[in-house]
């Protein structure tokens, strides 16, 4: 009776950390996808581009680390949800910049470099959820489906960017992929908490289970002659084995 009423709300929260991830992907690749029309419009050679694209990988690999710090100090739910805030201002962005600007290139390699800053929380705030919510035995599953959204992002983002790129224009693109991202991030906010104790929606029966599986057990039997008042031996035995 107990596994019948077992909520699932984890799973819910997984599934949505999914689309963010998708979604992420979505505005990362919308610039390699446009990038053949912004270099028309704004001038911009072979080599500037690469400029354009490289700033964005600079400012994800920077904050990669501080993502993971905001995460563990603020919690997974407010560090996601500002994060879709960033970066859907800064992909809106790119579609403010005008033509007749000058020192449009650094515009765009400014825009992209902190639109890769804020993509850069997703995935330490992701494990850290992860870490809160899922039980072990189930987060090689959990991680590999939050990870498949980024599968899902490059196999949806060629077809629909530039879908909309021949229809509406490129501006558009990122229009639509900034729009999408902040819907999305509201309904993570509104779904999610920090830890299940805090989700109204969690039962007791999955209350427990989580909290059973967050346990972390050392099989320190596995060393003949281990036990649990001498696991400091355990190093020793593990290196004399090796």
């Amino acid at each position: 009776m107990a596994e019948q009423k077992r909520s699932q709300v984890r799973w819910l929260l997984v599934f949505w950390l999914f689309i963010l991830s998708a979604v992420a992907f979505l505005d990362r690749v919308n610039i390699s996808i446009a990038g053949s029309s912004i270099a028309i419009e704004y001038r911009l050679t072979n080599v500037q581009l690469g400029y354009v694209f490289s700033a964005f990988l600079i400012g994800y690999a920077l904050f990669q680390t501080f993502g993971g710090w905001l995460a563990d100090r603020l919690g997974p739910r407010r560090v996601l949800a500002a994060g879709v805030l960033w970066w859907g201002i800064f992909t809106a962005l790119t579609a403010l910049v005008s033509s007749s600007i000058a020192w449009a290139l650094l515009f765009f390699v400014l825009v992209r470099f902190f639109l890769g800053a804020g993509e850069a929380i997703i995935y330490p705030a992701s494990n850290q959820f992860v870490s809160q919510w899922i039980p072990s035995q189930e987060r090689g599953v959990a991680n590999g489906l939050i990870f498949a959204g980024v599968g899902v992002g490059a196999a949806l983002a060629p077809g629909l960017i530039t879908y909309v790129m021949v229809h509406h224009g490129w501006r558009s693109s990122f229009w639509m992929s900034a729009v999408l991202g902040l819907l999305v991030g509201m309904v993570w906010f509104v779904l999610a908490r920090d830890t299940p104790e805090e989700h109204s929606s969690v039962s007791p029966e999955e209350l427990a289970y989580i909290q059973a599986g967050r346990s972390v057990t050392f099989a320190l039997d596995m060393w003949p002659g281990s036990s649990s008042a001498g696991f400091i031996f355990i190093w020793p035995k593990f290196a004399a084995s090796t």
